[in-house]
């Protein structure tokens, strides 16, 4: 893939979202350049997860606009961005079938040989034949992730992706996303964990009821915010 044009930066600009009467997100605006790992945080119901949803093509803005470098984000008829949801969804088919099948959705050659390299990268090659659905929670965030992977996209997007895990799951998933970034994959999760935050993000979006407060370096922004429901929300005051 080295060589091709890049989706990248995604230029998004004034979305808004209303459901039933309310104002859920409210002209969010930010730029994600190549590169790096960017956490979106805020209190619970802030639209974390609807920007990335919105991002992603899920769902459509009220207002506002997602643009990518390259047209919708696709190149030779394949999306260059890919999402891993909080509680991934698996197929009723075996581990390797869920990879070949995302594989063979969208073309590519070889899916079984593909497959069968996400596999040994994330550890799950033992696992290959075992019903996805019976994985533990971090082997079915790690089968995601590799999922995604296998799609070779510029774009990872991650919604809260060790939100169920317990703490030797967590720090896998951790060890997977800093070695994507160090490859060069741009990343794009929320968290509410800011210990995973200042692990791995080098920039924060931080929203608070539906608005973008904080754009800043992460180092920054955890040491001296400069919102003051950023900084209530940094001492555990803002919770909602």
């Amino acid at each position: 893939m080295h060589g091709m044009p890049t989706i990248l930066p995604l230029q998004v600009e004034g979305l808004t979202l209303h459901r039933d009467g309310k104002r859920l997100l409210d002209g969010v605006g930010f730029a994600l350049p190549r590169g790096g790992v960017t956490a979106l945080i805020g209190p619970n119901g802030a639209g974390k997860s609807l920007t990335l949803r919105l991002c992603h093509g899920l769902i459509q803005p009220d207002d506002g606009t997602i643009g990518w470098a390259i047209g919708s984000g696709r190149i030779a008829g394949r999306p260059r961005h890919a999402m891993v949801f909080q509680r991934p969804v698996m197929l009723r088919r075996s581990v390797r079938a869920n990879l070949v099948h995302a594989l063979r959705a969208l073309d590519f050659d070889q899916p079984e040989h593909r497959a069968g390299a996400a596999l040994a990268r994330y550890g799950l090659a033992d696992l290959a034949e075992r019903p996805a659905r019976l994985l533990s929670g971090g082997e079915q965030q790690r089968l995601a992730i590799a999922r995604a992977w296998a799609l070779e996209p510029e774009l990872l997007m991650l919604d809260e992706p060790s939100a169920h895990l317990d703490p030797g799951a967590t720090r896998q998933i951790e060890q997977i996303i800093a070695g994507l970034a160090a490859e060069g994959m741009t990343i794009l999760m929320t968290t509410h964990d800011l210990g995973q935050v200042r692990r791995l993000a080098n920039r924060v979006l931080f929203l608070h009821a539906g608005r973008l407060k904080e754009d800043a370096p992460a180092e920054q922004f955890l040491r001296a915010p400069a919102s003051p429901e950023a900084r209530a929300f940094l001492a555990g005051d803002l919770l909602w």
